[in-house]
């Protein structure tokens, strides 16, 4: 699923590429991105989940402000994968 906005869709297939999961919703939430681990010490308790808004005031900043969110995550994909020597 494509967000109508070009910058805000590539911060959504940025953190598809990284392991996040998209549900779609209804109403003001065009979706809902959730990390892959998704555990209760991830940002203190609240768990990664970011709603995608569909119009959001100004799509530049918000797409930055996702970003910053999916970049943030303590557990990112590279910790999933990761090789023992």
């Amino acid at each position: 699923m494509k967000h109508p906005n070009k910058e805000i869709n590539k911060v959504v297939q940025h953190a598809l590429s990284n392991g996040w999961t998209l549900r779609v919703a209804n109403g003001h939430a065009w979706g809902v991105l959730r990390c892959p681990k998704n555990k209760a010490d991830c940002r203190c308790g609240r768990f990664c989940q970011i709603s995608v808004w569909s119009t959001p005031k100004n799509p530049g900043n918000y797409a930055k402000r996702l970003k910053k969110s999916i970049d943030g995550c303590i557990y990112p994909i590279i910790k999933l994968y990761e090789v023992k020597k």
